[in-house]
């Protein structure tokens, strides 16, 4: 009979025991507003029940949320965001249309230096190269008529001007000077030196002349070769005690050949190879005055 009672107690404890775990279950989920169908009063009720604090708060209260800014800053951001974006446009639209090649431009360029005609001359070109900062002898105007194809030396025609700016993109005096350290270093590369050397060679040239007068072959060579090869005084003070009055183009581009495989001392020239005789009388001539 004892052990009876004693087992319904265990029953009834082990019951009131699990209805306490659902009630308390129930009421931690309604404060979490996960139940939809809890009444006013037992949300009241649950709100008031003691819970262990710092456990209840971590179950109850949201993430926290970061600061809203306030009406006036959102609207000052907004406002510096607006007018970054529009000054950046605004810079790169400018920017765009003033390094745009335009060939419209590029033609009233031209004519600012050839007036009325469809070439510019001697005046106009001295006007330019003021301009552009370079003198009229400087190696770079000759780099820039061989970019130009110009056929006649000290003048531009309208075809010449359009096609060499045109390539270089070129339509202003500034974007030109902005261009000639680009043309200057188009002479430290072989293939091009080269080829603006065989092109200063018909440029220099009176077109009803075969060969070049030697005068002016002494100042293209000084041009070209002054400041690159160390044996060109001595070839220089050759070609003025020489008997010879014109060089022609053979010659022309034999002394280049000659000035980039001989060495200083003239060590490795073969006087049976297949020189012109004009270096070939030079050999002879320097050697003899090496020895006096």
């Amino acid at each position: 009979m004892h052990s009876d009672a004693a087992a319904v107690n265990f029953q009834l404890n082990s019951h009131l025991s699990t209805l306490a775990n659902i009630h308390k279950i129930y009421h931690t989920l309604n404060r979490l507003n996960l139940t939809e169908d809890a009444s006013q009063d037992d949300r009241q009720t649950g709100s008031l029940r003691s819970c262990s604090s710092s456990d209840c708060f971590s179950k109850v209260m949201p993430p926290r949320k970061k600061r809203r800014p306030a009406a006036g800053d959102d609207l000052s951001a907004k406002k510096s965001r607006h007018d970054g974006m529009y000054r950046k446009y605004d810079s790169a639209r400018i920017k765009t249309e003033d390094d745009m090649f335009s060939s419209k431009r590029c033609l009233e360029w031209f004519y600012e230096y050839a007036g009325t005609d469809d070439i510019v001359g001697p005046e106009g070109m001295e006007k330019f190269c003021e301009d552009i900062g370079v003198e009229p002898e400087n190696v770079v105007m000759l780099v820039l008529a061989w970019k130009l194809d110009a056929q006649n030396m000290g003048y531009f025609t309208l075809q010449e001007w359009l096609k060499g700016m045109t390539s270089l993109q070129c339509d202003t005096t500034e974007k030109l000077r902005n261009s000639l350290d680009y043309l200057r270093s188009l002479l430290n590369e072989p293939t091009n030196f080269k080829l603006i050397y065989r092109y200063a060679f018909d440029f220099a040239r009176e077109k009803d002349q075969r060969s070049l007068d030697i005068n002016t072959a002494k100042c293209m060579l000084g041009l070209l070769l002054g400041k690159t090869w160390p044996l060109f005084p001595v070839f220089h003070q050759f070609l003025e005690q020489s008997k010879y009055k014109v060089i022609n183009k053979d010659q022309w581009c034999n002394v280049l050949e000659f000035s980039r495989t001989i060495n200083l001392d003239l060590s490795n020239y073969d006087e049976d190879g297949a020189w012109p005789v004009l270096l070939d009388e030079f050999v002879e001539w320097y050697k003899e005055k090496q020895m006096t």
